[in-house]
């Protein structure tokens, strides 16, 4: 797989306010096959490598991972790229390529009764800590955030 540059995807525009991210981690997704499972297997061996395994959290944080990915092949042009942030928040980052938000906007209709599908951001909102969206050069990018204390577990003989 290759990294994908910053002209689709590497986020510009910083938030003074949010969670610090010491680590990050990058898949590049466009055109791979079975990118649900890539992409949760990714997400899982970072959560085991920065030691937010074990937790209820953490198994919701990679369910979310599926559901975005999901969402973004079909809804949003494709899956190009899942981003992982790890430090005061583990923030996943799902890039797409097509930059239409009206569909996430605040008060839009998540889910149309009687239709098959559309709990996945309805899933997103009530498992994340904070969740959002933003249109970029080339589509967009839905992000959520799980702060670090829910997935955190303490090493043996330090509960």
């Amino acid at each position: 797989m290759r990294t994908i540059g910053v002209d689709t995807g590497e986020r510009t525009s910083g938030d003074a306010r949010g969670p610090t991210f010491a680590q990050r981690r990058r898949l590049a997704l466009h055109g791979a096959r079975r990118q649900v499972a890539r992409g949760r297997a990714f997400a899982r061996e970072a959560l085991e490598d920065w030691g937010w395994v074990g937790q209820e959290a953490s198994e919701d944080a990679l369910l979310v991972v599926s559901e975005l990915v999901t969402n973004a092949n079909l809804h949003g042009g494709g899956c190009h790229e899942l981003l992982l942030r790890g430090g005061a928040a583990f923030r996943v980052e799902v890039y797409d390529g097509l930059g239409d938000l009206r569909r996430l906007a605040p008060g839009a209709r998540l889910r149309t009764p009687g239709i098959p599908g559309g709990h996945g951001l309805l899933l997103v909102r009530r498992l994340a800590d904070r969740w959002g969206a933003e249109a970029i050069a080339h589509g967009k990018v839905v992000w959520a955030e799980f702060d670090a204390e829910r997935l955190w577990r303490p090493a043996p003989g330090h509960a």
